[in-house]
């Protein structure tokens, strides 16, 4: 399973995607100061003086100690973000394509002034984007069929990760805006 388990700050806000590994180093320095979620991996370690084998426990949530940041920068805006962000649709003709034939089209054209930043940005197939060409969709005789929009933290981390299991997407949606529709 390669699942990835969640990290939270001490506040309850998604930070990170952690690796069963990192997750038991964090358990076994003590660091975890409250977890959620159901258990998605146990380590076995080595027999005690008794003959017990100990068992480490990693749950799909774990909250770490140390120091929140008030701050969120805006995501990065990479293609597999954008493209998950709208679903693998082409928010000019509404059809879903695969990776590979979709490409990221600037609403406003770089060209004439529009900047390469989430809310200037939309999934598009090849064939809208050669339309659209260097023009405002209006300009083109097409509508845009959502508003783009900065995914928050939450739905950044949910963009971020194909795997993520059922009682973490329970937890990340619940501070899904509305802008964010799932497939």
């Amino acid at each position: 399973m390669n699942a990835k388990i969640l990290r939270l700050n001490k506040a309850g806000i998604p930070v990170s995607w952690l690796t069963r590994e990192e997750t038991a180093t964090l358990l076994v320095k003590d660091q975890v100061i409250w977890s959620l979620g159901d258990t998605v991996f146990e380590m076995r370690g080595g027999l005690n003086r008794s003959g017990i084998r100990s068992v480490l426990k990693l749950p799909s949530i774990v909250a770490c100690d140390g120091k929140v940041h008030d701050v969120f920068a805006d995501p990065p805006l990479e293609n597999k973000f954008l493209f998950r962000r709208d679903c693998n649709l082409c928010l000019y003709c509404g059809k879903t394509f695969g990776y590979h034939e979709l490409s990221r089209d600037h609403v406003h054209p770089l060209s004439k002034g529009g900047l390469d930043i989430w809310t200037n940005v939309v999934t598009s197939c090849r064939r809208c984007n050669n339309r659209k060409a260097d023009r405002l969709p209006e300009q083109a005789g097409m509508e845009l069929l959502a508003v783009p929009f900065v995914p928050n933290q939450y739905e950044f981390l949910y963009l971020s990760n194909h795997n993520v299991l059922a009682d973490q997407m329970e937890f990340l949606s619940s501070r899904f805006s509305s802008a964010l529709h799932l497939s």
